[in-house]
């Protein structure tokens, strides 16, 4: 029994050539294209394919549909993208997007930021980056971190919040997300003192993040209470979406870095947005262009 799928492809710009050479991949799959027509925007490229696909094993790891977005993934020369989504997903009338914060929902990594006022950023960029490869435990890095942000005055967090940049097309992707009466979360390995701030400014749902340990107005350099990390990222995306109601098929976890696997394999959509290799690898779809609202045509809102 054939199923139904969107076909979004994108980028910077999208040739005839380019959309031949997604024709040919969908077809060669044994896709059959029932429609397909460009969509307006203004800074990329959007084409969407209504497709059927026959047996797709049922899974998002085996089958015609793991081969075929295998195929469809962006080649050096081409800048392409195209993503193969559930109709399902995309028609649902109620969905949860579930956001990572630090290089996903902003530009920056907060500790990053931090670090610079102590001194230790250079130290600090080269264990998030590891961590952020998969390469250290992530609770064990953030503690190593944090540690040596000891001794910094509280008032630095409101300087860092701030100097913190949304990504370009954030506020339209959880604007407009809203508005279509859905859900949108933040969790981030990064601090509550932070992302307070930027779910009020965005009117985000829920959010959660770490807590850092201040005594007498200054940092410890201590986290309080559990770290959040990618066990704690998942169980928030599966507990947030049972508290409204919501089927974890109709969820979007974007990501970056290997601490967003687990909450990415929870979803019933994962979109590695400018990612680590192995984000990238694991995701159903990715985002290779500084947009993040990309993914609201990702999502079908």
């Amino acid at each position: 029994m054939p199923s139904s799928y969107a076909a979004i492809s994108y980028g910077h710009t999208l040739t005839a050539t380019d959309l031949d050479r997604v024709r040919r991949s969908l077809t060669g799959h044994g896709a059959s294209i029932r429609h397909e027509k460009a969509v307006p925007e203004n800074r990329f490229a959007v084409h969407l394919f209504e497709v059927d696909l026959p047996d797709p094993a049922g899974n998002r790891k085996d089958g015609t549909l793991a081969a075929l977005r295998l195929a469809l993934t962006a080649t050096p020369e081409s800048g392409v993208d195209t993503a193969v989504v559930p109709a399902a997903l995309r028609q649902a009338q109620r969905k949860l997007v579930i956001l990572d914060v630090d290089s996903t929902l902003i530009r920056q990594e907060v500790i990053e930021l931090l670090a610079a006022r102590a001194g230790t950023e250079a130290l600090v960029a080269q264990v998030t980056e590891a961590a952020m490869r998969g390469e250290l435990d992530f609770a064990a890095s953030l503690h190593a971190r944090v540690a040596t942000l000891a001794g910094l005055p509280e008032s630095v967090l409101a300087d860092v919040a701030e100097e913190v940049v949304l990504s370009d097309g954030a506020e339209r992707l959880v604007a407009q997300a809203k508005a279509a009466g859905h859900v949108v979360a933040a969790v981030s390995g990064g601090f509550s003192r932070i992302l307070a701030p930027l779910a009020k400014r965005l009117d985000l749902d829920y959010a959660l993040a770490n807590e850092l340990d201040i005594v007498d107005g200054a940092l410890t350099g201590r986290v309080s209470g559990a770290v959040v990390d990618r066990a704690a990222k998942a169980a928030a995306l599966l507990r947030w979406a049972a508290q409204e109601g919501i089927d974890p098929a109709n969820t979007v976890a974007i990501g970056d870095g290997a601490n967003d696997l687990d909450m990415m394999a929870a979803a019933g959509l994962s979109v590695a947005f400018n990612a680590k290799p192995a984000v990238r690898r694991a995701a159903d779809a990715r985002i290779n262009l500084p947009y993040l609202d990309v993914a609201l045509h990702l999502a079908g809102f």
